[in-house]
């Protein structure tokens, strides 16, 4: 747990703009818009004055790894940190100057020889470690929720399946921005599908793992989204353990693509019901469609082929 810590750095110059560096690392999730947004709310500036810088250990060492969806809790709060600190510093040149600008107030703090560079510095609260053996300690400050319908048609002579639709319902308490939440949802979504319908990983005799990359291991694709994808946010949710009432959501939404294996198993056993095949049968993930034709019954015709669950 020693791991859950952000670290940020913070600079104000004198014509008014700011350049921000986090511990984080931006790989496509949106971090640095986050932490942009961060700052112009706790500096009370358009965030077009704001610059970022990407991630080095010269300007902030020691940071700790970008995963877990921690990203936006930790290093959002040191970013909140250290502009607080420099809000702190300039709040008296604002009081003198009520109808000042930013840039008078940031210039009048710089003549008066006041520091306009911060480190931030963020742990959450109540991460007291969690042990294995004992069972005690709370390894997390909260938990995120969401819940997902999938709708599918298998054709049980080919064993491919289509997505017809899924509506999805996430809490990530107040979003920081909505469309960049909604996004990850989705990417995390359909990556959950191809874990649960497509990748399978496949062994030598001896253990070597033969599906290495891409050109032996299927990934999701276009025509694996659903055709029908709705997701919405939870409303007036509260988090007070992060950043700004937010909580995480890069991964976690990838449990609900569970919805689609499941309703794939509905539709076989509803084929297998039709054709007089009851009981329960093993269907083991993924939902391959070698694994699809195998649970299907061998008798079903193909002009019986499709069966549609939820």
């Amino acid at each position: 747990m020693c791991l859950i810590q952000g670290a940020a750095l913070v600079h104000v110059y004198t014509d008014g703009s700011v350049l921000l560096t986090s511990g984080g690392v931006e790989m496509g999730q949106g971090l640095y818009t986050k932490m942009l947004q961060v700052a112009s709310r706790a500096l009370q500036i358009p965030i077009d004055k704001i610059h970022i810088n990407e991630t080095s250990s010269d300007t902030v060492p020691n940071a700790t790894m970008t995963s877990g969806s921690t990203g936006t809790d930790l290093f959002g709060g040191a970013v909140l940190n250290a502009c607080e600190i420099i809000r702190e510093r300039i709040d008296p040149f604002m009081r003198q100057n009520p109808s000042g600008s930013w840039e008078d107030w940031v210039e009048s703090a710089h003549l008066d020889r006041v520091s306009l560079s911060a480190t931030g510095f963020y742990v959450p609260e109540g991460t007291v470690g969690y042990d294995f053996v004992t069972h005690t300690g709370n390894p997390y400050t909260y938990h995120t929720f969401g819940a997902a319908c999938s709708h599918v048609e298998v054709d049980c002579i080919t064993g491919n399946h289509v997505i017809l639709r899924t509506d999805i319902m996430m809490d990530v308490g107040k979003s920081l921005n909505p469309t960049i939440d909604i996004g990850q949802i989705e990417g995390a979504f359909v990556q959950g599908c191809g874990l649960l319908t497509l990748e399978e990983l496949r062994y030598t005799a001896d253990g070597f793992l033969c599906t290495r990359h891409t050109g032996n291991y299927k990934i999701p694709g276009v025509s694996d989204v659903p055709v029908e994808f709705n997701v919405a946010l939870l409303r007036n949710s509260e988090n007070p353990r992060a950043i700004y009432s937010s909580k995480a959501v890069g991964e976690p939404p990838l449990l609900l693509a569970s919805t689609v294996f499941f309703a794939i198993k509905n539709a076989i056993g509803a084929a297998r019901e039709q054709e007089g095949v009851s009981g329960s049968f093993q269907f083991d993930s993924p939902a391959t469609v070698e694994n699809i034709l195998l649970a299907c019954p061998s008798t079903l015709l193909p002009s019986t082929a499709g069966s549609r669950a939820s």
